[in-house]
């Protein structure tokens, strides 16, 4: 699982082997001996020489595994990319994820569900979520919501001491995703320090269709000073339909949208001495980092076939609540 001591394991390379390995051993005979898969990236003169952020759209489980392999063998340039905690709940998984340079975010969402795991033996239901989510922020729970270890058990959470009669659940929570974020700050100078590309998939979940995208992207476009490129990724989702990392004949068409560049955006950039990864960072900030992500996910709309694009609701097509997590 990702905890505490596990995220500060965690090394990344400027040329990761495992992206080698991954490449010339699977990705490279499947995507070149015939039948094959045919990848294209157009807009290709967009990809900038220094590192930025890379935003993209996430259809399918492996849709980052053939723009990477096309990035390594055609500019000689690899990525670090964002992923969910739950991909390291398996130790295999895991150690693969830390050879293909990989970072785990550490979202609330994920301590919150593996704790309530590890402490009552069961996922929580989508009311007790509800409820884990309101004593997070602070609020009250309705009695029999949630079962009484979860704020009453003294425990390990996940790297830190939990003691319920000198804190509350949420300031352990606060604490431990203070810790967390910090550990992760440190991930992200580091993959820029080694010239990596930082790929995000703004909305969180795999989506066929284009949800609304989350402020992680532009936290890490503010806090670095980095630009962000905008990819559109499509017929990932037909090549790789399920689970198999064997790509099945077809097209994967990726295009790459004009570089926002740090400084064109200047409205949404903060005052200094303002952390845009700071949990409590104010409403008008956070709205401004919104509309900053709102303005990607048009220009990813734009890049993207009319099957990926929002629908009607603009609602996401994933996986949602603490299923996201475990």
């Amino acid at each position: 699982m990702l905890d505490l001591e596990r995220l500060r394991s965690i090394e990344l390379h400027a040329a990761p082997r495992g992206h080698k390995v991954v490449g010339t051993l699977l990705l490279g005979p499947n995507y070149n001996i015939p039948p094959r898969t045919r990848i294209s990236v157009e807009g290709r003169e967009n990809l900038p020489e220094e590192p930025v952020v890379l935003a993209m759209n996430h259809t399918d489980r492996y849709n980052y595994w053939p723009f990477q392999y096309w990035l390594w063998r055609h500019e000689k340039r690899f990525t670090a990319t964002w992923v969910k905690g739950k991909y390291y709940e398996n130790k295999w998984v895991g150690r693969f994820m830390e050879m293909t340079n990989n970072i785990p975010a550490p979202s609330r969402g994920y301590v919150m569900t593996r704790d309530f795991v590890n402490t009552i033996g069961r996922p929580p239901t989508t009311e007790e979520y509800s409820g884990l989510r309101d004593i997070a922020a602070g609020g009250a729970v309705a009695d029999g919501v949630l079962p009484e270890a979860i704020v009453g058990k003294s425990r390990d959470m996940l790297g830190r001491r939990y003691n319920p009669s000198s804190e509350s659940y949420s300031q352990c929570l606060t604490a431990l995703m203070q810790e967390m974020n910090e550990v992760f700050i440190e991930l992200n100078e580091e993959a820029f320090s080694k010239g990596l590309h930082l790929l995000i998939f703004p909305q969180g979940t795999r989506s066929i269709r284009l949800s609304k995208g989350h402020i992680g992207l532009v936290q890490a476009a503010l806090r670095f000073k980095r630009g962000i490129l905008p990819i559109g990724c499509n017929g990932s989702d037909k090549v790789y339909p399920g689970g198999s990392p064997w790509a099945k004949r077809g097209n994967i068409v990726y295009r790459v949208g004009e570089l926002m560049e740090y400084e064109s955006f200047s409205e949404h950039h903060l005052p200094d001495g303002v952390d845009p990864f700071d949990p409590n960072i104010s409403a008008e900030h956070r709205e401004s980092m919104q509309a900053l992500v709102d303005t990607v996910m048009l220009r990813i709309n734009a890049l993207v076939d009319p099957q990926y694009q929002f629908g009607d609701d603009g609602d996401s097509d994933g996986v949602q609540g603490a299923k996201r997590f475990v």
